[in-house]
């Protein structure tokens, strides 16, 4: 199976410190959101795409009943590797699956579950397509989108605090990838492409970003997340040097102890 770039970015130890930084500093509380809302649908079969290290998946194991089947999917299998060693309170079916041609039957679950996930997908309508396909008649599509990097405060500050390193070639994955599909017009766009005929729902929520230290936080960003490959392909020699730079910049912004920091995505529901 040919790996997207994105893909590729979440190698080597990004898939440890992704999940020991970067899921509880911003990915816990919208984990623990999507599960209530999947709960709330009353599901018998649920799948779940870009499935990471898990974080969702853990919280749709424990919130719903036994007899609920899950299945994790996700296109790394670093990433899907490290979740299931991680585990979960019963059993789940991991696989490796690509969101834009899923292994699975037509009509095959009730729910389909992205978190952060879909501002990845190269071809967002051809996801889109396949979530429905694979849904039964009347099943939920559930997925968040990360919202502008300005109202991601930790997103922003490292953004900047890096533009400020590299002046001729900032890196900008973060504003680009993670936060560059908040537009609600963009989304209904690519759902109506993708063949969801009936109106999404949009429920914009607000958390909390919270890190024990701003050293944690940069190193979240700057070596958890495939903002690290953007760092090293223009100079890998100063990873350390510029993480240190950006967990400076976060200390001057939020204080020099525990970190609290706005955030805010986009929780979008489409039935088939």
């Amino acid at each position: 199976m040919q790996l997207h770039t994105t893909d590729r970015a979440f190698a080597g130890s990004i898939p440890e410190l992704y999940d020991r930084y970067m899921v509880p500093l911003i990915f816990e509380p919208y984990a623990r959101d999507l599960a209530q809302r999947i709960a709330a649908l009353g599901p018998s079969r649920v799948l779940e795409v870009a499935a990471g290290t898990g974080v969702v998946t853990r919280h749709l194991a424990a919130s719903l009943p036994a007899a609920v089947s899950i299945v994790a999917t996700d296109l790394n299998q670093p990433m899907l590797d490290h979740a299931a060693a991680a585990g979960t309170v019963r059993p789940v079916e991991w696989r490796q699956a690509d969101a834009m041609k899923l292994p699975f039957a037509d009509g095959a679950f009730d729910v389909v579950v992205c978190q952060f996930g879909v501002m990845f997908f190269p071809d967002k309508a051809a996801a889109y397509r396949e979530a429905r396909r694979v849904l039964a008649p009347g099943g939920s599509f559930v997925f968040n989108v990360w919202d502008t990097i300005e109202l991601n405060e930790l997103a922003d500050v490292v953004t900047k605090a890096l533009a400020l390193e590299f002046p001729s070639d900032p890196p900008h994955f973060m504003a680009r990838v993670p936060h560059g599909y908040h537009a609600h017009a963009t989304i209904v766009h690519d759902l109506l492409q993708g063949g969801f005929d009936h109106a999404p729902a949009f429920d914009t929520v607000a958390a909390r970003s919270q890190a024990e230290s701003s050293q944690g936080a940069a190193i979240a960003y700057c070596q958890g997340t495939p903002l690290r490959s953007e760092i090293e392909a223009r100079d890998a020699s100063r990873l350390a040097q510029v993480t240190e730079r950006a967990a400076e910049a976060i200390a001057r912004r939020f204080g020099p102890g525990r970190i609290d920091a706005g955030i805010q995505a986009h929780v979008v529901t489409v039935s088939r």
